[in-house]
């Protein structure tokens, strides 16, 4: 009779079994994503809700599709992922949304929630039917399809005639997980990139060689092998990978060969024989053991590819985000895990591709990509992405229109006859072109007009100035509102034949460069001319002065130029020191004239000084500085900002506009992140150079409120309270809590704790009895003090009666067994205000306190025993009492030992080969049930002992097949369910068995036929166990010859792990599973094989969490 067993290795608590829904809710999730059918061209949505009242911290999910591929890592056009929380239930709802289903989304998924030590996982198939269409409408050209991946290639298919009357499609069948080698081997050669682009295929051109050879050799019958390799082995890198074939002959030699070069064993191959089982192992599994495998015994050979997986390539370092001005470059760079990665750029939803006329730029050097865009314009803001097949990461690109600057204007120019006149200005920007018009007409160049762009300056020059060329004159930048404009005066000259005498006089006319009454402004660096036209008859003499320093060098720097009717002081290049008052003086026989000037040097201002951090937080910075100590001699218009991240070169622009305030908060940044800042000064003239950087700074903010704050305990001085941690903690970590009370009506609040307590409950004491405080929490980190957490109504200090009740653990509700010499300690907790007298009893009376220990404590109390005896058992109960109130509890404990032997073994008959004992119970059952007997046996020749029966529930027994001509003693051992007894019971008188006087002539005997094909006669049983303990199933087979049994768990075959022990026991079978974790729950399946045929059980296996227990 074959027996089914199913043992766990630790105690499980009961499990009430109710009938299942279709649709059962276990685990972390309230609702669970279900099976659909859906339709090609349609969108659908799947949703999972989690609670999270009892979480630490904020679930975090993932959907995968098949086995391992992420599909966070798809999110886009086609795949949408959502999350909200509704804030007065706390519960999660998670959102997958497939835009317009396509065949390849068919497939099996799962859908991954984890909390901190919590986690849950469930399964899903999406099978995709093609859109039902009107009768009549069909294109009847469509089913006349060729079968393969060319339009004129393959055999003609007409099956979709007859598939088009159906109405209703079978189901795509499900699929565990994604096969890429049977994916390559269906697929049509214009979907191998996207397939390989997908599951992170490195050598795309090898696997198609190598499937090539695949297709080419079919698989023969072999008089070697019994069992082949498998076609293809599917490994990720780093792990390990076990190839195994069955062979014929268990003896003969083997060899294993990678790329046709024969493998030697070492630490990486390792290769085992276990009877005609053959195994190769590889060891941390590299992308140089992507090759193919032959195992060759004698001439016969069988082949298989090794295809190595890399690991999902991540993004290591993140986009930063830009904000530039219209024509800069800009260049987003990521940093990924591998080398020659694949990285994907979208803008928005679109993707960017290189092409001949595009803008963007790809470039990538090792780990390091680049999205380039040479000029930005203000159609590439957006946000920009870049995806891997495990990452992803976006930077925003901000681009503002840029403000063109003036920095010197045209000046009005009055001219004589034949001279030059120039017309020159100055704006920021060295790449804006412009126009010149005259009197708004475009002026057009010639042998005599010259218009040129040199830098930042445009000049128009005319040469041998006539009458005609007077007028105004403006110049136009290209793309600006801006216009700057002169006017040309045309001065003649009248020659008097009449000689005389005029005083002289001069003529000062420096309007452009006029800003008060004889004040003239220069930018330094500049050029000034002052011409000053002089008339006077005969020509005066004319004297330049700086202060009281005559100013006479013709050469140089500073000079005077001299020319008939005209006398002009020249600067070159104008310093600050040329900045004083200057006169020019005329003389001549019929009189002198003078006039007074002067010059100011305005230059752009010095640097502001002091650019420090006043204040911090979550995601900004105060920053002040003190105005420059030079403003330039023009007043300062404002101020710019820039940021940049600690180490990095790349500063960002804060701000566009003049800023005039010297404090600025700057906005939009990370928290935990290390920044630095510079502040550039603005005045009419241009930009100072940057200032100092500022000591570096980090944005951080402080945590919000406490969450759950509850009063755990009242008592008549003392108020217990408890709370969880914040929803949000950020960069700046969290240093601990402070405690603050008040009186109700009052508004001044007092400190519990002087120091921030680590722990998330305090007991404040002191409390006046029997008045009512309000008391809140608050969370304190470097930023400073969170928002308060308070509690909803005020707490009366007064302790509050409550009834006793104890709460016995449920393993203790039955009969709680231990050995002789075990140590027990039993705590049992309970409740009860005031704290309550316990008590123990033991069969009625109060406890030994030399032999058991009894310790009680406000919340709990503990029965211990060292070592214990059998004079420990009994029934205790446990008394709880409050003045007139109690509870009790009671406990049967039973102490257990060995048994004593059997008495008065003996042989009450023998006949042919045959001998029958009889004996008698023991009398020391050990304090429980006999389970059974041992029975051995030994004959006088040899005196060694051998098992009759190694369980016998009867005081009598049977000994068979004994040898004639010998002479037996038998011996009898108890057992319980310590084990067998120490000692045995020998039987007192010996059994012999005697030579028969006369022969026998046997018949023939005719051998049966025990041939059979694999029968489970006693299947798995589907199992619900607790996480962290052990599971063991078990089911029975008959078969001959004896089978090979192989255990599998989601279809896939169970390896050597240790943590799985497999026994096989004259047919019945065990799986010993240690230590379940949560992902160990699934369809385990039983195969037991033989040549006459197979057979296979399964089960399925629930994992369910651990119970969480309360605080002591």
């Amino acid at each position: 009779m074959l027996l089914m067993c199913c043992t766990e290795k630790a105690p499980v608590p009961e499990v009430v079994e109710e009938e299942e829904e279709h649709h059962e809710l276990t685990g972390m999730f309230l609702e669970k994503p279900s099976d659909t059918v859906a339709i090609k061209g349609q969108d659908i949505t799947f949703i999972a809700k989690v609670d999270s009242t009892s979480l630490v911290r904020k679930p975090v999910i993932k959907w995968l599709k098949g086995k391992w591929m992420d599909l966070g890592s798809k999110a886009g056009k086609h795949l949408q992922f959502k999350e909200t929380i509704d804030k007065n239930t706390k519960v999660f709802t998670f959102e997958m949304k497939v835009v317009k289903v396509v065949p390849g989304d068919a497939g099996g998924y799962r859908c991954e929630v984890s909390a901190k030590d919590k986690c849950d996982s469930c399964s899903f198939e999406i099978s995709v039917e093609e859109a039902e269409t009107q009768e009549g409408q069909e294109d009847i050209l469509s089913a006349f399809k060729r079968e393969g991946a060319g339009e004129d290639e393959g055999e003609l298919d007409f099956s979709s005639l007859l598939k088009a009357v159906k109405k209703k499609k079978k189901a795509v069948p499900k699929v565990e997980e994604t096969d890429v080698w049977a994916l390559l081997k269906n697929a049509h050669p214009s979907e191998y990139e996207k397939i390989a682009f997908e599951y992170g295929i490195t050598d795309l051109r090898g696997m198609l060689k190598r499937l090539k050879k695949m297709k080419e050799s079919e698989e023969k019958f072999s008089d070697a092998f019994i069992k082949r390799l498998d076609s293809a082995y599917s490994v990720d890198k780093g792990k390990k990978i076990v190839l195994s074939v069955e062979l014929v002959d268990p003896n003969a030699e083997i060899k294993w060969l990678r790329n046709g070069q024969e493998i030697k064993p070492s630490a990486k191959y390792i290769m085992e024989r276990n009877g005609n089982i053959a195994t190769l192992t590889i060891n941390k599994c590299s992308l140089a053991d992507d090759a193919a495998y032959e195992c060759v015994v004698g001439t016969e050979k069988c082949f298989t590819e090794v295809f190595v997986k890399e690991p999902p390539v991540t993004i290591t370092k993140l986009m930063d985000d830009y904000h530039v001005v219209v024509g800069e470059r800009v260049e987003f760079e990521v940093e990924v895990s591998e080398e020659g990665a694949n990285v994907m750029w979208f803008l928005e939803d679109k993707e960017l591709v290189r092409t001949e006329n595009s803008k963007y730029r790809f470039k990538k050097d090792g780990k390091r990509h680049w999205l380039i865009i040479q000029e930005a314009t203000l159609e590439d803001i957006g946000m920009y992405h870049c995806y891997t097949n495990g990452g992803h990461t976006k930077g925003e690109l901000e681009v503002e229109e840029k403000e063109l600057q003036v920095l010197q204007s045209i000046a009005d120019l009055t001219v004589k006859p034949a001279e030059q006149a120039m017309f020159k200005c100055e704006v920021s920007d060295e790449k804006v072109t412009g126009k010149w018009y005259k009197d708004g007409v475009e002026v057009q160049p010639s042998d005599r007009i010259k218009i040129t762009h040199i830098g930042r300056f445009h000049r128009l020059t005319i040469d041998n100035v006539k009458p005609a060329d007077a007028g105004d004159y403006t110049f136009v930048p290209d793309g600006y509102a801006l216009s700057l404009a002169a006017k040309l005066n045309f001065l003649e000259i009248k020659v008097d034949y009449v000689p005389r005498q005029d005083p002289p006089k001069i003529h000062l006319d420096v309007a452009g460069n006029m800003v008060t009454q004889n004040t003239v402004i220069v930018v330094a660096g500049n050029k000034l001319r002052l011409d000053v036209e002089i008339s006077g008859e005969p020509p005066p003499t004319v004297v330049w002065s700086k202060g009281d320093k005559v100013v006479d060098a013709k050469e140089g720097r500073v000079r005077v130029e001299s020319r008939t009717g005209l006398s002009s002081f020249v600067i070159e290049g104008a310093e600050r020191d040329d900045e004083a008052n200057y006169s020019i003086a005329v003389t001549n026989p019929a009189g002198e004239d003078k006039a007074n000037l002067f010059i100011k040097i305005v230059d752009v201002p010095d640097p502001p000084e002091h650019v420090k951090c006043t204040g911090v937080g979550e995601d900004c910075a105060t920053m002040t500085w003190e105005p420059p100590k030079f403003d330039g001699g023009v007043p300062i218009k404002g101020y710019l900002m820039e940021r940049k991240k600690k180490g990095s070169s790349r500063w960002t622009k804060l701000n566009f506009d003049m800023y005039e305030s010297t404090t600025y908060e700057a906005k939009r940044m990370i928290e935990g992140i290390l920044y630095e800042m510079r502040v550039f000064a603005v005045n009419g003239v241009g930009i100072s150079q940057p200032s100092l950087h500022s000591k570096p700074f980090m944005p951080i903010g402080p945590t919000s409120e406490p969450t759950k704050l509850t009063v755990h305990d009242v008592s008549d001085s003392t108020v217990h309270l408890r709370w969880l941690a914040p929803e949000k903690i950020g960069a700046g970590g969290l240093d601990g809590y402070i405690i603050e009370y008040c009186k109700e009506g009052d508004t001044e609040w007092q400190a519990a704790n002087t120091e921030p307590v680590d722990k998330q409950n305090f007991v404040v004491r002191n409390m006046p009895t029997g008045e009512k405080m309000n008391f809140r929490v608050v969370a304190v980190n470097i930023a400073g003090r969170s928002p308060p957490a308070l509690l909803g109504q005020p707490v009366t200090v007064r302790e509050i009666m409550e009834h006793p009740k104890i709460r016995l653990p449920r393993f203790l509700r039955q009969k709680y067994i231990r050995q002789v010499g075990d140590t027990i300690n039993l705590s049992i907790p309970f409740q009860g205000k005031p704290r309550p007298q316990a008590t123990w009893l033991k069969d009625g009376k109060p406890v030994d306190e030399k032999k058991i220990n009894v310790r009680n404590s406000n919340v709990d109390t503990i029965l211990f025993i060292r070592s214990a005896e059998r004079e420990h058992s009994g029934k205790y109960t446990l008394v709880l009492q409050i003045e007139n109130m109690e509870d009790t509890a009671s406990i049967d404990i039973r102490i257990v030992e060995k048994p004593g032997p059997p008495i008065a073994v003996k042989v009450t008959e023998v006949w042919g080969f045959n001998a029958a004992l009889e004996w008698q119970p023991p009398k020391d059952d050990g304090n429980c049930e006999i389970l059974g007997y041992l029975v051995q046996k030994a004959d006088k020749k040899t005196n060694e002992w051998f098992t009759v029966y190694e369980s016998n529930r009867r005081t009598n027994c049977t000994a068979s097949e004994l040898v004639m001509g010998n002479e037996y003693s038998f011996r009898v051992f108890s057992v319980n369910m310590c084990g067998p007894s120490e000692d045995p019971g020998v039987s007192k008188n010996t059994a012999k068995i005697l030579k028969p006087s006369i022969g026998f002539q046997a018949p023939p005997y005719q051998e049966m036929d025990m041939n059979c094909a694999p029968l489970f006669t006693t299947p798995l049983v589907d199992r619900s166990v607790i996480q962290g303990y052990s599971a063991a199933m078990s089911c029975a087979v008959k078969a001959f010859p004896r089978p090979k049994i192989i255990w599998m768990k989601n279809n896939m075959m169970l390896g050597e792990d240790p943590k799985y022990l497999m026994m096989n026991n004259q047919g019945v079978l065990t799986l010993n599973i240690r230590k379940l974790g949560m992902f160990d729950g699934g369809k385990y399946i039983c195969k037991a094989v033989n040549p006459l045929g197979e057979a296979a059980v399964e089960c399925k296996l629930e994992i369910r969490p651990q119970p969480v227990l309360e605080k002591k």
